[in-house]
This record gives C-alpha cells, structure tokens and sequence, in this order.
C-alpha cells in the first residue's frame, strides 16, 4: 500500500472514530445539564462499579510546561494544558453538583450533569495516589469523567488533560484532519509524565494529600499510545513512519523528527528510566500496535503491571496490534480484557444527546452497534478500580477481581453453566475474554 492510500485510509478511520469540526465554542445555554448516567439497580452491575465512600470534588486547571517543541514552527514554546481533577471531597464540603460542558467532532455544544461539587476543600484526612488520565485523538478532558469520579469516590486523584493540538477544539478534522498528529506523537506521553511531576513535585491545591510513592496512568487509544511509553516501551519510528505519520519530507528534517519521535518515558530520551511512582498502567484501545510503533526489547523490559482492553472488532487500532502490545509486555501482572465484537469506541461516556440528533461523525465518537455505552462504562469503572486498587494501593483483596478464567460467558458443562467472573452477578459477565499472564490462584 502506497503512503497515500495510507493516509487516506487513517484519515478515513480517524473521521469515524475521533475526527471532528471546529464550529464553535459557545456552549449551548441548557437549562438542565444531560444526565446519561440515570439510577440503575446494583444487581446487575459489577461489585466494583459501585461507588465509594467519599463524597466528590472536581477543579479546573491551567497548566504550562514551558519551551517545549513545537511541530508547527519546529521551535519551542510554553505549551498549556487545561486538567480537569477529581479528588475526595472534605467531608464538610456542602456544594451543589457541577457540570462539564464541551463540543462535539462538528462543534456542536453540550453540558453534561456531573457527580461532583466544583472547587470544594479535598478531604486532609488520607494521602491519595496520583492516576493520570489521557483522552484519544481527538478528545477532551472529560470524555471519560466517569473514571475520574469514581476513582475518586475510592481514594484517589484523578487529572484528566486536555491535550493541546488534540482535542475536539484545536481540530478541523474535516477540513485538517492531521493537523494536530504530529503534536500528539510527541507530546501525549510528555503531558502524562508532566501532569503526574506537577502534581507530586509543585505546589498545588492538593500538595499535602498527594500520595508521592505511588501513581497510576490511564489512555484511551491516542492516550494509551502514550501511556505505553510513559511506562517505558520506547518509539521505534523508522524513516517510513516518521514520514507517513508527520508528513515531512525533507531527509535531514526526517533524521531529527525520529530522534525526537522515538523517545522512552515521557520524553527521556538520554534516560529511559521509567517513572518509580507509577504502580500500574491501563490502556483503552492503544494505537501504535498495527505499525509496530514501539521497540520489541523496550516492550520486554516493561515491569509496570499492565492492563489492556480492547474490542475484537476494533478498527482503528486494531485488535492484532493490540493484542501484540500485550504479548511484548515484560510484565509478569499484565491482562487483557476483550470486548466481543466491540470496535474502537470502548471507553468514552455515552453520547450526549445533541450527538445522537447530528451526522455519523458526532454520534460515531460514542456509538458501539453490539454495546451499551453504559455497560462499557461500568465494567470499564469495576476492573480499572480493581487494577489500581491491586498495584497503586496494594489492596491484596481487590487483585481477586484480577484473577479470571478466560471467558466470561458461563458456557454449560454438564448440565450446568459454569461460575460467573469474580465480582460478577450470574448471567451478567458475558460478552468477555480475560487473558492473565500469571496462572490462576485458584
């Protein structure tokens, strides 16, 4: 396949799966925020999913990590980042729920009814980890703050960025499409490992609650591309892929860009020692895999307990890729979770309902033909928790969640279906594959 075809074809997918328009940035006047997680019984819904015992507080951040590179004037330059953070909420905090408001790929406004209070005191009765959260290309901050506010209700401190040159606002993706590619090669990894100094090494509004020994990161395929680097599986762009994935033509602009290109844990190029904070490591539908964009004996040496999910139809990333991120990981805590017959679209929030009335480019950032957007979501909430639970605090219990036999669909032996997963009600673990690199305990 030719370079062209090839950049047709991504740009292709990408317009399916991330792509978006920028038409404006005034957000719709709603008069009630969408509530698109309405109550639903806990019998049917995985252990873990359930909420925990902190009340929720969510602030937002400017941030600037000065003189960084930058790809459109191949200089450098302060580069900001907006973070949403979700943090237990000081038991006397007493505020109204607050919501989040952004657009769609065309630019279409929404507001989103959030379980959280805006800008309330933390709670100063524990010390919480630091998990780092990372949306694709193109996204926004709280396309997943569904993670955020449950992770937080459990204990942690949760910073979800909003990727410069990467989100549904900086992209005409109909239009410029790759307009911001080349930024999010470089920097999606750099962000994550910035955020996450930021918050244990500068004063900040949770300095003194901030759990400085342990840290987690969590992407969602542009995002879990770079959350594999964070945790040490170094880039290998060869001069083919440096070209076809940044456009540049010129031979000596090549050599340059791959040396900055291929880099090992957010952007320690001369020293890839991986992060010693960071205890485990989630991936959503990583990209990069079907290019074997990363180094094999990097990947090797990965030890950061590591979860990757993924759907078996995924188009975009593609499951054999993924599945191949997950063969080269060193790590002997490493999982796969697949999601039969799911694509690309596993762990954004539902679609807001201005999506739902648009074209296919809004409404297929968040549509699964076989899944509820809302199932996704609260098994994405129930093993994400059991992961950090297991590898950030340590939680021995919670690693039971961790340990499962292969499929969950409790097929019949004997007369009798076999046990539902750990955490799982009976007939409600189907549709799933579970893959451990450790044998099970039990």
């Amino acid at each position: 396949m030719t370079t062209t075809h090839t950049l047709k074809a991504l740009s292709k997918a990408l317009l399916l799966a991330t792509g978006c328009l920028t038409a404006s940035s005034v957000f719709a006047d709603q008069k009630t925020p969408e509530q698109l997680y309405p109550p639903l019984t806990s019998e049917v819904l995985p252990e873990l999913a359930a909420k925990g015992s902190y009340r929720v507080g969510v602030q937002t951040l400017d941030l600037v990590n000065p003189a960084q590179f930058d790809p459109a004037t191949q200089g450098k330059r302060d580069r900001p980042l907006k973070v949403e953070v979700w943090y237990p909420a000081a038991n006397s905090a007493n505020a109204p729920l607050t919501s989040y408001s952004d657009i769609t790929r065309t630019g279409k406004a929404f507001t989103l009814q959030a379980d959280a209070m805006r800008d309330v005191a933390i709670n100063n009765k524990e010390h919480y980890p630091v998990i780092v959260l990372s949306h694709g290309y193109t996204g926004y901050r709280t396309i997943m703050y569904y993670l955020g506010e449950h992770l937080a209700s459990h204990g942690y401190i949760v910073a979800a960025i909003d990727h410069t040159d990467s989100t549904n606002a900086d992209v005409d993706f109909k239009n410029a499409p790759f307009s911001g590619f080349f930024s999010t090669l470089i920097n999606r990894s750099r962000d994550q490992q910035f955020v996450l100094n930021y918050f244990n090494e500068q004063n900040n509004f949770a300095s003194k609650q901030v759990d400085s020994k342990n840290a987690g990161v969590i992407g969602y395929s542009m995002g879990g591309f770079g959350a594999v680097n964070t945790i040490g599986g170094c880039y290998d762009f060869n001069e083919q892929a440096t070209v076809m994935f940044t456009g540049i033509k010129d031979s000596a602009q090549i050599k340059q860009v791959q040396q900055l290109l291929n880099s090992c844990a957010g952007g320690q190029y001369k020293n890839p020692q991986v992060d010693t904070r960071i205890k485990a490591m989630v991936a959503f539908a990583p990209w990069g895999g079907q290019h074997n964009l990363f180094n094999a004996s990097a990947m090797q040496n990965i030890k950061v307990p590591s979860l990757y999910v993924a759907g078996s139809l995924d188009d975009i990333s593609g499951y054999e890729g993924i599945k191949n991120l997950y063969n080269q990981t060193g790590s002997p805590d490493k999982y796969l979770l697949t999601y039969k017959n799911a694509r690309h679209n596993i762990a954004p929030h539902p679609a807001p309902a201005i999506a739902k009335r648009s074209s296919e480019l809004d409404i297929g950032h968040y549509y699964e033909p076989s899944w509820s957007m809302r199932t996704l979501n609260e098994t994405n909430k129930h093993f994400v928790l059991a992961m950090m639970d297991c590898h950030v605090k340590g939680i021995t219990s919670q690693c039971e969640y961790l340990d499962l036999p292969q499929n969950g669909d409790q097929a019949v032996v004997n007369g009798k279906p076999l046990p539902a997963w750990h955490g799982f009600d009976n007939r409600f673990s189907t549709g799933m594959d579970w893959q451990q690199a450790k044998p099970r305990t039990k």
